[in-house]
């Protein structure tokens, strides 16, 4: 009797960590994706201006191989 007992203890104590891990492994990953999309709105506009920038210098290229006198 004392051994089903030790059993069934052990069962739901392997069910409250196991339990336990999946919250904090799934609150982590959403705080992740949190960071991720603050991460990309912070970045954004940096990363069109620099796109922005990349355009204007292309074009300036293209017209000094066109026309190379000043």
């Amino acid at each position: 009797m004392l051994l089903l007992v030790v059993w069934i203890v052990v069962g739901v104590l392997a069910v409250v960590v196991l339990g336990s891990l999946a919250y904090l492994t799934l609150g982590a990953a959403r705080r992740l994706g949190r960071e991720a999309a603050a991460l990309d709105r912070d970045v954004r506009p940096v990363l069109e201006q620099l796109q922005q920038v990349a355009a204007q210098e292309t074009e300036v290229a293209t017209e000094v191989r066109k026309d190379p006198t000043p």
